[in-house]
């Protein structure tokens, strides 16, 4: 496992995406519409993205920002194995959001463990 991104939901990735660029040198590495949301990947020097979250339609996003406000919603940690890394995870009592690999961003295929069994994180697995 190692860290791909840090997911950040936010009712203006524009605003946003301009903010961390200037502020953390990131520029916009990859940009789409996805699952009802816009989705923003920023390229951090040295490995790694912020994500920015905003959605376009009702859903997980706009219901997170409905509840919390803008802030991080989840850690993404990259793996070679999926199906492993959540069968590791069920071996170890953690309560899943997805039982199986689903589409996500950029083409990745991703899955989520519950942040109540995460110590309050949601956190994505990713595999490229």
């Amino acid at each position: 496992m190692r860290f791909d991104h840090v997911g950040v939901a936010t009712r203006d990735t524009a605003d946003l995406a301009d903010l961390f660029d200037g502020l953390l040198d990131a520029p916009v590495a990859h940009e789409e519409t996805f699952d009802g949301m816009t989705v923003v990947f920023l390229e951090l020097d040295g490995g790694g993205y912020f994500e920015l979250l905003e959605p376009r339609e009702g859903g997980a996003i706009a219901d997170y920002l409905d509840r919390e406000g803008p802030g991080i919603h989840h850690v993404a940690l990259a793996t070679d194995d999926l199906p492993a890394a959540l069968a590791r995870a069920r071996e170890l009592g953690v309560d899943l959001v997805d039982e199986g690999p689903r589409p996500g961003a950029w083409g990745h295929e991703v899955a989520f463990l519950h942040p109540r069994s995460t110590g309050g994180v949601l956190v994505e697995f990713v595999e490229h």
